[in-house]
């Protein structure tokens, strides 16, 4: 008797709680308990509400609904921010007036904004298209081969040949024969041939080792001291190198840095930091390792995009130039490979690949492209003119995106 009559009142009690919690949360929609203690097993709470709470909204019929006369309009503005840093300028080649016999000159940099973002800034400079050469004669790609076979003994003459036909603005002289285990030519050799680069050609010169830093180190200090003044980007630097003897050979002479590193932005901190100790930041290009397409091209887009975005907002050890190997496409053998026919013929399937290389990189803010097939070096120019101009055009047509015809 007493067990029944004591569920009746906890019966009774949840009902008096049940309705004074509907009563509140019909007045304010929200209730909070204080001093409340719950000891339950497991607990289920049902709010049913109560039929005068619900309200039916009207139902409209198609046939009584209002079209509006017009669609709406507003105000369109640009999108505009400003970011915390900006990327140094570097300038390489000189002219008489400067130092140097260098008939022009190039300026890398100088962005306050991530590449092509023309509706917040204005581009600097455009980047800089420069061609490979090599002093001594190397397997080539037939698609390549063919535009250069005739000078391919002749630095110089090859040198000439991307400058007055194909239109470089640079060149990138590579002394590949210095390396021990190709002809392991002297330091003075090397100093000849870059002579006779520079007395064939006046643009400014990218002057790159072998990659033994031991060898590279001794022809950078001889050719570097031979071509004092000329403001030669010497490629390149690296952590495996004496970086103090390297810097400030460089420096001595008037000359400019490319600081590589392999895929890592740590590691470009880390360069950068100890050539500061030695170099002007006004000296010094990132090359922060250009992998092909198919090889790898989204991993160095990414580190390339994200080391331009970290200088932008303000992480000074990366707000450099950077530059790319874009010829580096042609290490991919489906660049030059004699493939089945789905694959396209190779003559133009090369060149396409360097091209598509170089544009992804071109998005991620590469300020300096080392390219080898001339095709490819134009191609790259014109996309960038295209996209330049396109950009340039009013802001205010951008609302018209909808229907606007490219």
């Amino acid at each position: 008797m007493n067990e029944r009559l004591a569920k009746e009142g906890e019966k009774k009690a949840r009902l008096k709680l049940s309705s004074k919690i509907l009563e509140l949360l019909r007045k304010h929609s929200e209730v909070e308990l204080e001093n409340v203690e719950i000891d339950v097993g497991d607990l289920e709470i049902w709010l049913q509400p109560s039929a005068e709470g619900i309200q039916i909204s009207q139902v409209v019929s198609p046939a009584t609904r209002v079209r509006p006369a017009e669609t709406l309009k507003t105000e369109f503005v640009r999108p505009l921010r400003q970011y915390p840093g900006s990327i140094v300028e570097v300038k390489l080649g000189a002219t008489k007036a400067e130092g140097g016999t260098r008939g022009r000159t190039f300026v890398l940099g100088g962005e306050k904004t991530p590449p092509f973002y023309l509706s917040e800034e204005t581009m600097p400079h455009l980047p800089v298209i420069a061609l490979d050469v090599f002093d001594t004669e190397i397997r080539l790609a037939k698609a390549v081969k063919t535009h250069v076979e005739e000078v391919l003994n002749d630095p110089a003459e090859w040198a000439k040949l991307s400058v007055e036909r194909f239109g470089a603005d640079m060149i990138n002289l590579h002394l590949i024969s210095i390396d021990p285990l190709i002809k392991d030519t002297s330091p003075a050799t090397a100093v000849n041939t870059v002579e006779k680069v520079l007395q064939a050609v006046d643009v400014p010169l990218t002057i790159g080792g072998c990659g033994d830093p031991q060898k590279d180190l001794r022809v950078f200090e001889k050719v570097a001291e031979a071509t004092k003044g000329e403001r030669i980007l010497f490629n390149s630097v690296t952590l495996d190198m004496d970086v103090k003897k390297t810097a400030e050979l460089i420096r001595r002479s008037g000359h400019a840095a490319l600081a590589f590193t392999p895929m890592d932005m740590n590691k470009a901190r880390e360069l950068n930091r100890k050539l500061y100790e030695y170099l002007p930041r006004e000296d010094i290009v990132i090359d922060t390792t250009t992998a092909a397409l198919g090889y790898g091209l989204d991993y160095a887009f990414s580190i390339m995009e994200r080391t331009r975005l970290a200088g932008l907002m303000g992480d000074q050890e990366l707000q450099h130039p950077m530059a790319s190997g874009a010829s580096n496409a042609w290490a991919a053998r489906e660049a030059w490979m004699n493939l089945a026919p789905e694959w396209g013929p190779r003559e133009l399937r090369g060149p396409m690949w360097e091209v598509v290389t170089a544009l992804t990189l071109l998005l991620a803010g590469v300020d300096y492209f080392m390219i080898m097939h001339p095709a490819a070096a134009r191609t790259v120019r014109d996309v960038t003119a295209q996209l330049v101009s396109r950009c340039q055009e009013d802001p205010g047509n951008w609302v018209s995106w909808v229907t606007t015809k490219l």
